[in-house]
C-alpha cells in the first residue's frame, strides 16, 4: 500500500498505438469487438439523427438500463462513457482517503488526481495473478475502486470478494465495463441495490463499438446518482447514444452480445494455446475478458518488432503494478491470431538473436 511517486503515464490508453502511423496495423491495443457496430445498431443511431433538433431526453433509455438491471430508474444514471463517470466521481463524493486497487484501467486515479485527492494504491501481486487480497485495502479508505473483469490483468475477481470491502461510510465503485464480454456475468454486481455505498460502472463502448459516441452508465443509490447528475453538465449525453443505450438493452441486443461473449472465450482459449508454446512467454490466467496480459523479456522491443510486422500491442508499463516487461494483447478472430503467432515467434527470434 503506497501513495503514487513514479512516474507512469496514466493518460496513455491503447488507442494510442494505432492513431497517425498506426492506422494500417491489424489492432490487439485497443479492446472494442471488431465488427461493431453491428448494422442494427448503426440503423437504430441514424434514425436519430432525424431528432437532432430537439434536445435530448435520457428518460426512455434511462428506464431501458434500468428495466435491464432490474433496477429503478432513481438508481442509473447515463453518462458519457465510463470515463466521464470516474471525472464526476472524483468531483462530486467528498473522498478524503481514496485508493484504487492496481494494475487497472487508469482513468480513475488520473480523474481523482486532477480533482485534488491524494491517492493510495493498492499493487495486487502478479505471483499471485494479481488476484485481489481484501485485506490488503485499509480500513479506512473511504473511496476503493477496482475493476471487475479488471484491465489489463483480465482477472475476474469473485462477487463475494469484492463484497468483503463494502462497508458502510466507504463507496465501493467497481468498474465493470468488461462484464458484458463474461457469459452470463457470473461474478456482476450491477443488479445489487443492497450494498451500502455500491456504484457499479458500465460501458457500452467496447461489445458494441461505440467508442467514438461515448456511452456508459453508472448504477449506485439514488442520493449518489443525484450528486453525480448535478456535477454534469446540461444534456450531457447526445440523442445518438441514447438511441443507442436504449436498443443495447432489448433482449436481442442482449442475446447477442452473451453469443459474442462465447465467441470470445474460445477465441481466448486459442490465442493462450498459441502463447504457451513460447518459451519466455509468461500469461496471466485464468482470463476472463476479450483481451489477456502477457509477459517477456524485451516486450518494448517485441512490441516494436511486432509493429513492423503490422501488428499493434499495448505497452504495459503504464499500468501501475506493471513494468517494461508486460504487453496486452486484444482477443481476435482465429485466423488473425494464427497471423500474429507467427508475427509474435519472428519478433521474439529478432530480438532475442
Amino acid at each position: 500500500m503506497r501513495t503514487p511517486t513514479d512516474a507512469h503515464d496514466l493518460r496513455h490508453h491503447g488507442d494510442a498505438e494505432v492513431r497517425d502511423d498506426g492506422a494500417g496495423l491489424t489492432d490487439l491495443a485497443v479492446n472494442v469487438r471488431p465488427g461493431t457496430p453491428p448494422d442494427w445498431l448503426r440503423e437504430r443511431i441514424a434514425a436519430s439523427l432525424t431528432a437532432l433538433s430537439a434536445y435530448p431526453d435520457g428518460r426512455a433509455a434511462r428506464a431501458a438500463v434500468a428495466a435491464r438491471h432490474g433496477l429503478p430508474v432513481e438508481r442509473v444514471l447515463l453518462t458519457a462513457g465510463v470515463a466521464e463517470a470516474f471525472v464526476l466521481l472524483a468531483r462530486a463524493l467528498p473522498a478524503r482517503r481514496p485508493v484504487v486497487v492496481h494494475p487497472q484501467f487508469t482513468e480513475p486515479e488520473a480523474a481523482l488526481t486532477g480533482a485534488g485527492h491524494t491517492v493510495r494504491r493498492v499493487l495486487l501481486d502478479p505471483g499471485d495473478g494479481f488476484r485481489l487480497d481484501p485485506a490488503a485495502v485499509p480500513e479506512d479508505a473511504d473511496l476503493v475502486v477496482i475493476g471487475n473483469p479488471t484491465n489489463p490483468t483480465s482477472v475476474l475477481h469473485p462477487a463475494e470478494d469484492l463484497l468483503r470491502l463494502a462497508r458502510p461510510g466507504r463507496t465501493l465503485v467497481v468498474d465493470e465495463a468488461f462484464m458484458d464480454a463474461v457469459p452470463g456475468e457470473p461474478e456482476a454486481l450491477a443488479a445489487r441495490g443492497d450494498v451500502p455505498g455500491l456504484v457499479v460502472l458500465r460501458s457500452l463502448t467496447k461489445t458494441w463499438g461505440l467508442a467514438g459516441l461515448r456511452i456508459g452508465y453508472v448504477l449506485a443509490d439514488p442520493a449518489t446518482v443525484g450528486a453525480l447528475a448535478a456535477a454534469q453538465p446540461l444534456w450531457p449525453v447526445s440523442t445518438p447514444a441514447l438511441a443507442a443505450a436504449e436498443a443495447c438493452m432489448t433482449p436481442a441486443a442482449l442475446a447477442e452480445a452473451e453469443a459474442a461473449a462465447r465467441r470470445t472465450t474460445v477465441e481466448r482459449a486459442h490465442l493462450l494455446a498459441g502463447l504457451a508454446e513460447f518459451d519466455g512467454v509468461h500469461t496471466v490466467e485464468p482470463a476472463a475478458g476479450p483481451f489477456v496480459l502477457v509477459a517477456t523479456d524485451s516486450a518494448d522491443a517485441v512490441r516494436e518488432k511486432l509493429r513492423a510486422l503490422g501488428f499493434a500491442a499495448r505497452r504495459g508499463d503504464t499500468f501501475p503494478g506493471l513494468g517494461p516487461r508486460w504487453l496486452r494483447l486484444a482477443v481476435r478472430d482465429r485466423a488473425t491470431t494464427d497471423r500474429f503467432l507467427q508475427a509474435l515467434a519472428l519478433a521474439l527470434s529478432a530480438v532475442r538473436a
